[in-house]
């Protein structure tokens, strides 16, 4: 289960397009940057429960998936409520790169290639599979936008010409993927993360159990434990430096739009992984 920022990446309403349909806010026709309908369509659908089924629900996080209309795409949905964190702090937490290496252990590779506008850019983010599958990546445009007491951060597949498909990764898509960040009184907030991802390949039924029922309620609880220990790392790290509050102290290169591409599921390899059994060790370590 990856859930990266940059993907963000396993997966809201405008003319009455859903998420979990094939995809959000925008038309797929070409590379845009997201709206503000499109936030607003994607806050929307973080809140609407209407087709999904309910797989996981242990004190305060909960998961469910949801069938689309593409066989090989996965929709998931996660909530946690969040006690002793403010959602300003859990907005940092997940904007925060260098924080996330210390914390996640599955991401492989991950990098900013260019800025768009002062809350968009785009980026590089690999991280490990399930053993035996392969690694997975992705580029993605990600976009972050705060309304009144909500804080959301989005992104979509892009192509780059100097970012091709890599030969030791299978090039995942994200068709739409984000988190939405609620404020819950003074210190207290609720985190949504919401997915639908084409992992390009046919997986096998136990990668898409474990990762509803194990995988990403165990991210959720590391992400947690990260929160609560930031504002000390932070203190030690550049504690005035958040480009993603403060553009002006991006140093990231101007990216023209010209220059990505729509990343279809269509054009990338199909990988059949459908027959793999489980690596040893895996489900011991997922219950620890």
């Amino acid at each position: 289960m990856h859930l990266g920022v940059r993907e963000g990446v396993r997966e809201g309403v405008k003319e009455g397009v859903r998420v979990g349909e094939g995809v959000g806010a925008m038309p797929r026709d070409a590379v845009r940057v997201p709206d503000d309908r499109a936030f607003s369509s994607f806050r929307a659908e973080c809140g609407c429960e209407d087709g999904w089924a309910l797989t996981y629900s242990k004190r305060d996080i909960s998961v469910c998936v949801r069938d689309t209309a593409q066989r090989s795409a996965h929709s998931i949905k996660c909530r946690m409520l969040c006690q002793g964190v403010s959602a300003d702090l859990l907005y940092d937490v997940l904007h925060d790169t260098e924080y996330r290496r210390t914390w996640d252990p599955n991401i492989i590779e991950t990098f900013d290639i260019g800025k768009l506008t002062v809350n968009a850019d785009v980026g590089y983010y690999a991280w490990k599979c399930p053993k035996p599958l392969r690694n997975r990546d992705v580029v993605t445009l990600r976009s972050w936008l705060t309304i009144g007491n909500d804080y959301m951060i989005m992104n979509y597949s892009v192509k780059h010409p100097k970012y091709p498909p890599r030969k030791d990764m299978v090039r995942a898509v994200s068709i739409q993927t984000g988190y939405l960040v609620t404020a819950n009184g003074v210190n207290s907030c609720i985190l949504t993360y919401l997915a639908q991802v084409d992992p390009k390949g046919s997986l096998p039924k136990w990668v898409v159990s474990k990762s509803s029922e194990f995988l990403a309620p165990k991210t959720m609880k590391r992400m947690y434990k990260a929160c609560l220990a930031y504002a000390e790392w932070k203190q030690r790290h550049s504690p005035d430096h958040k480009p993603w509050r403060y553009p002006e102290q991006s140093s990231m290169p101007l990216l023209p739009l010209s220059d990505l591409s729509i990343q279809h599921a269509a054009s990338l390899e199909h990988i059949d992984e459908s027959g793999l059994a489980e690596g040893r060790g895996d489900s011991e370590e997922e219950h620890n």
